[in-house]
C-alpha cells in the first residue's frame, strides 16, 4: 500500500493500482466523516482488503469526505464497496430507519461542479440493496 498526502488530501493506493482507468467512467462512493482517525483506518482497511485500489480523505480537517474510487460499470466492484460500507457502518440511516440512498458520483460531475441540487446521481444505493433491510437485490 502506498500513502501520499498534501495539504488537501491523504491518498491511499494499492500496489496493484494502475492508471489505466477510463476517466469518463471513474467515480466514487463517498463517506462524510467526523472522526479522522477512524477514517484513516477505514481507508487503509479498504486498500488492504482489496475493496478498492484507490481512496482518499480530506486532510487537516476534523470532518470531511472520504472517496472510494472505481469505474461506474464495475458492478461487482460496487457490490464490494457497498458491502464494505454496510459492514463498517458508513451509510447513514434516516429518521424512518432506512439507509440513506447515497449516490455514486462520477469524477466528471465533480469537475463540472455538479453539487447539491445540480447533482444527479446516475447510480445510487437503491440500485443494489433494499434500503429498509440492507439486503442485496
Amino acid at each position: 500500500m502506498k500513502i501520499k498526502e498534501n495539504d488537501f488530501w491523504v491518498y491511499f493506493s494499492s500496489d496493484n493500482d494502475s492508471n489505466n482507468k477510463n476517466s469518463e467512467k471513474i467515480g466514487k462512493w463517498m463517506y462524510f466523516f467526523y472522526d479522522v482517525e477512524f477514517t484513516n483506518k477505514i481507508c487503509q482497511k479498504a486498500i488492504l482488503n482489496s475493496v478498492v485500489d484507490h481512496c482518499k480523505y480530506t486532510n487537516n480537517a476534523g470532518s470531511g469526505v472520504a472517496c472510494f474510487y472505481l469505474n461506474i460499470d464495475d458492478v461487482e466492484g460496487h457490490k464490494k464497496v457497498i458491502k464494505f460500507f454496510l459492514d463498517n457502518k458508513l451509510i447513514p440511516i434516516n429518521k424512518s430507519g432506512k439507509f440513506r440512498n447515497i449516490s455514486f458520483k462520477l469524477d466528471i460531475q465533480t469537475m463540472n461542479r455538479e453539487y447539491g441540487e445540480q447533482f444527479e446521481g446516475k447510480l445510487s444505493l437503491e440500485h443494489f440493496i433494499d434500503l429498509s433491510s440492507g439486503v442485496f437485490k
